[in-house]
This record gives C-alpha cells, sequence and structure tokens, in this order.
C-alpha cells in the first residue's frame, strides 16, 4: 500500500447565493485514517467531504484523492468510494438482500451473488436477508446502509451523521465495524455531532460556518488550542458559575450535571483563580487534562457565523 495521503486538498471553496459555504479548505487524510469532521449544522461539513472526494465540484482550490484529480477525475474517484447519506435512501420495498443485489449490479461487481452473501455475514444481516428494509428499525437500517456502502470493496468510506437517531448500543456496535474496516485500511471520513464518536477518530477537522479552524490528531487538538481545564464540584454551583464568566482568566465555563468545568488559555492565570476562589473550601477545584468537548465549545465560541444577517 502507497504511503501517499488518501487525500491532499488546497484552498476548496463553495459559494452558494453569494456565500462561502467552504471558504479555502485545506487538509491531508492519511490512507487507512478515521477522519472526524466536527462543527455546527450548516458548518459546510458535507459539503467539505464531498468535494473532497469528488462528488462535488468545488468553485475553487484544487487536489487529489485516492491518487486522482478531484477535478478532472472524478468518475474514477467515484468508483472506488462508498458514501452512507443520513437519510436512509435505499429501497424500502425491497428485501435486505435484494437491496444489495441491486447495488451490487450497479457497481459491476464481480462474482455478486457470494459476494451479497459474504456482505450478508459480515454486517450481521444472514438472519434477516428476506425481511423488508422498511419494517427495519433504525440500528438495523444503518447495518444495511454500510452493507451497501461496502459492497462494492471501497477505499474510502464517506459517512455522514453515520449514527444520527439510532440507540447508544448500536452506534457501539457500527464503531466496532468502523474500525475493523480501517484496521483493513480503509480510509474512513465520518462528519458527527457526538464528542463520544470524535474520540474514536484518529484525526478531527473542526469547521464552523465555512472555515476550518483546526485539524491534527484527535488526542492532540485541546494541546494545540493551550487550553487548561479546572473540574469545580460543591455547593451552589449555578452561583459560583454566574460569577466565573466575568472572571478575565476563565475563557469558558461548560456544565455538565451538577460539574463545572472551567477553562482558560493562561495558565498562571487559571491557576491563580483556582487558588483564590478555592480557599473557602466551599467548592473543590481539580486540575483535568482539556477534552475534545471542552476545546469544541471554545472553538464554537470563537467562531463568525457567515450566514449571520442572511435573509430567512
Amino acid at each position: 500500500m502507497t504511503d501517499a495521503p488518501a487525500i491532499t486538498v488546497t484552498g476548496l471553496t463553495k459559494r452558494y447565493g453569494g456565500r462561502a459555504v467552504v471558504d479555502h479548505f485545506d487538509l491531508q487524510v492519511p490512507r487507512g485514517a478515521i477522519y472526524g469532521f466536527l462543527g455546527p449544522n450548516g458548518s459546510g461539513k458535507t459539503t467539505t467531504i464531498r468535494m473532497m472526494c469528488g462528488l462535488l465540484t468545488p468553485d475553487a482550490g484544487k487536489g487529489s484523492c485516492l491518487g486522482f484529480d478531484i477535478l478532472t477525475e472524478q468518475a474514477r474517484i467515484k468508483e472506488r468510494v462508498g458514501y452512507m447519506t443520513q437519510k436512509f435512501s435505499l429501497y424500502e420495498d425491497l428485501t435486505i438482500r435484494e437491496n444489495l443485489d441491486f447495488i451490487a449490479r450497479m457497481f459491476g461487481v464481480r462474482d455478486r451473488r457470494n459476494r451479497v452473501r459474504a456482505a450478508l455475514d459480515d454486517l450481521g444481516l444472514a438472519d434477516r436477508a428476506t425481511q423488508y428494509a422498511g419494517t427495519l428499525s433504525g440500528g438495523w437500517k444503518q447495518r444495511l446502509a454500510l452493507a451497501a456502502c461496502m459492497i462494492h470493496d471501497p477505499e474510502l468510506l464517506l459517512l455522514d451523521e453515520p449514527t444520527a437517531g439510532v440507540d447508544p448500543k448500536a452506534r457501539r456496535d457500527f464503531w466496532d465495524e468502523i474500525r475493523k474496516l480501517s484496521a483493513r485500511g480503509v480510509t474512513v471520513l465520518v462528519s458527527t455531532h457526538y464528542m463520544d464518536e470524535a474520540i474514536q477518530c484518529d484525526f478531527i477537522a473542526y469547521i464552523a460556518y465555512g472555515k476550518k479552524l483546526i485539524s491534527g490528531v484527535a488526542r492532540e487538538i485541546p494541546e494545540m488550542i493551550g487550553l487548561y481545564t479546572y473540574r469545580v464540584t460543591g455547593n451552589d454551583i449555578s452561583a459560583l458559575e454566574a460569577r466565573l464568566r466575568q472572571e478575565e482568566a476563565v475563557a469558558q465555563v461548560a456544565r455538565f450535571g451538577a460539574v463545572l468545568h472551567v477553562s482558560g488559555t493562561d495558565k498562571a492565570a487559571l491557576d491563580a483563580l483556582a487558588a483564590r476562589y478555592g480557599k473557602d473550601g466551599s467548592h473543590r477545584w481539580e486540575r483535568k487534562e482539556a477534552e475534545l468537548e471542552e476545546a469544541f465549545i471554545y472553538l464554537m465560541g470563537g467562531a463568525a457565523d457567515n450566514f449571520a444577517g442572511a435573509a430567512s
């Protein structure tokens, strides 16, 4: 397998109605990586991923995907991509087996019957092969959609909010399958809002309102920002939260139930604040490693909405 990145893009830009939905986006995606895209709704995640994979033509910028030019060799790229949309898009009046057989025919899969049989076995669908897709629960529809994406053995898998609306167990099972695919060398691009899914990605890009805010190894993102955090517990946490929001050393206060995560970018100032507030013993201040969720909230707080003021 080549060591060259699966995707390299520079300056990708897409405009709708005169506004940049994606604004000069640069990125490299290593082969075999699980690359997560995080950002609020309307931030340009799906548009960005589709441009990188040759499924949508950018207005500006250039790049390659799986060794093919995203501007001139899009058809070659599409043959090697599996795309799982957020909304279930298979035929609900066909059985699981019929859906997979139909997709396999579309891609001209060789030895089609055996490939469909293998797909049913791989995703645990064999016992439901004759069940109509429209009668499946969200988790089983998700499995079927993933099987359909993989029926032609793509090198690159595009997942758009793949676990939206499914139960926690189905989400865990789904990610087990994604990790298996990555171990086999399949590159995975996934957009998600869930922090517990983000930490399962090898790399992450934060996208807000058309711009990439940061990208890198998932576990290193908080350190790249330079964010320091304290975990605070005690009585009357709401009153403390209001006071802390007025402190200059505090970049953000995030509440998780009865616990506050207090973060800042000036370590010395934050340490001094913690010592000052902790003197009376009414609240317990504990240093903790800043995590992706704190980093995400911090980045979103500083992002400017490129559609602010737009007509509805």
